[in-house]
């Protein structure tokens, strides 16, 4: 783990805001190239892109907020807090910020086309997630339980354990690196699927479909507590958001699927 990248004195460059702002950047980048094939013009895309970094980050803040109610409630302060701004937040809660941001950005362009940039957009989120998940192992937070399987990883950082919490020196699943793998992976599938598609949303709802039954297998080798509970500890929050996220995704394959099909004006 290598938390603090650089330091000037009092200015301290963390690697997982350098890789969150790599994945940003890299996200758009590739939505862009992508949303060029349906003629769909890069600026719009960037311009899009801006307001979906927006929403993501306060997303993300808003459901950190809600996993912990109860502690925030007591002790407003915490909401002014070095840690909560440092904190990347939830990633479901920047999700669905996201989409919502987006879905709106959208809805005030008439002639932009939600689902066709929703295609294009899937690929590039399951890559920036894979870079996004490299700073979270930098700084050692998301981490897993113990374990004694060979692959273990031990954190040493004494910075990362007073901000993070992360247990030091002990043999933990890397489970940022098997998010990190498992969403490239997704990136590559959903690539083909778009290459390949048959019908607007196909991409979107396979993503889904693919990272919501992915996180939910990979709650299970999480050992950090503070990303909220559900039925008094039985699933995690992530968990029961990935309970309605796959549900969504199978019913939105099967409802484009069998939706006529209307073709994307070029902006």
């Amino acid at each position: 783990m290598f938390p603090r990248l650089l330091e000037l004195g009092p200015i301290t460059l963390h690697t997982y805001g350098l890789l969150l702002a790599t994945a940003y950047l890299t996200s758009i980048m590739l939505a862009s190239r992508l949303a060029a094939k349906e003629g769909v013009s890069a600026d719009r895309v960037w311009d899009l892109g801006l307001v979906v970094i927006i929403s993501a980050l306060a997303g993300a803040k808003l459901l950190l907020v809600l996993t912990d109610l109860g502690g925030y409630w007591a002790q407003p302060s915490r909401l002014v807090s070095v840690e909560f701004w440092q904190a990347g937040g939830v990633y479901y809660g920047g999700f669905i910020g996201a989409v919502a941001g987006a879905a709106l950005w959208v809805s005030r362009s008439p002639n932009l086309r939600f689902w066709t940039i929703a295609d294009g957009a899937a690929p590039a989120i399951a890559l920036g997630q894979s870079i996004g998940r490299l700073g979270c192992f930098a700084a050692g937070c998301d981490y897993g339980t113990a374990t004694t399987l060979p692959w273990a990883v031990t954190f040493t950082s004494e910075y990362a354990h007073q901000h993070i919490g992360v247990p030091l020196n002990v043999a933990l699943h890397p489970t940022q690196l098997y998010e990190s793998g498992t969403t490239f992976l997704i990136f590559w599938i959903l690539l083909g699927i778009y290459k390949k598609r048959r019908f607007t949303g196909q991409v979107f709802f396979s993503y889904l479909l693919l990272y919501g039954a992915t996180r939910f297998g990979l709650e299970f080798f999480r050992g950090d507590l503070g990303r909220g509970f559900v039925f008094g500890g039985l699933l995690s929050t992530s968990q029961f958001i990935s309970l309605l996220i796959v549900p969504v995704g199978i019913a939105g394959l099967i409802y484009f699927y069998n939706r006529p099909q209307v073709a994307s004006r070029r902006v």
